[in-house]
Formats: C-alpha cells, structure tokens, sequence
C-alpha cells in the first residue's frame, strides 16, 4: 500500500507513535511508544530508537514478522475532535542500517503497510 499525500503530511507533523507487537512463545501483546520515521524511498515506516536492538519489541519482530503502528492526537479537546492513522503489515528487524536520525541505533524495525486505516484527517 501507499501513503497518500494528506496521510505523509500528517506524519511528518507527529513525533511518536505505538508500535505493537507479540512475544512469539507466549503469544503476549506488547505495545511501545517509539520515534519513528517515514522511508520515502522504500514506502515504509521505520522506527527506532538509542538501542532498538537490544529491546523485546525487536526480538519479537525478528521473530513474527508482523507489527501495527498508530499515530493520533486530540485536535480539539472540548469537543473531542481526534485524527490518527493506524498501519498493519509485514515487518522486518534490520540490524545495521545508516540510522535515518542521530538518536537513532544502527538496528531499526521497519513497516511495510498492508493496510492502512485513517480517522479524522479529512
């Protein structure tokens, strides 16, 4: 899938995001705020951080191939407007990647969307 330009605009306007993933023996969610980056080149979210290697949420990428990945925020709180995007899809654990950040380690857990599903950015 594609990212449609309103969808690239609003994620470059955001900081953080919600990576979750499953523990491949015990079949335990987990879910993590994380920096990311969108991969104009290659289409995908890519997400890190200062020793991404080294976490459970890469363990389990490495293991499952799968994540799903959120970014929202409140644009109005009294009349609770929110907008946000939720990315579901095949994911990779690379180790040794040039970081696209310099807060970010050499290992990254990148997303390559199958479905992409968008709520109050119109």
């Amino acid at each position: 899938m594609m990212f449609t330009q309103q969808q690239l605009d609003y994620l470059a306007s955001q900081r953080l995001g919600r990576i979750a993933t499953v523990h491949p023996h015990t079949g335990m969610p987990q879910v993590s705020p994380v920096a990311f980056t969108v991969n104009a080149d290659t289409g995908t979210i890519d997400i890190g951080g200062r020793s991404m290697g080294s976490t459970r949420k890469f363990a389990n990428v490495a293991a499952t191939g799968k994540a799903a990945f959120v970014i929202d925020d409140v644009v109005d709180a009294d009349i609770w407007t929110v907008r946000g995007i939720e990315i579901r899809g095949t994911a990779e654990a690379l180790e040794d990647v040039e970081p696209p950040t310099p807060y970010f380690s050499p290992e990254i857990i990148r997303i390559h969307p199958d479905r992409i599903i968008v709520w109050g950015l119109d």
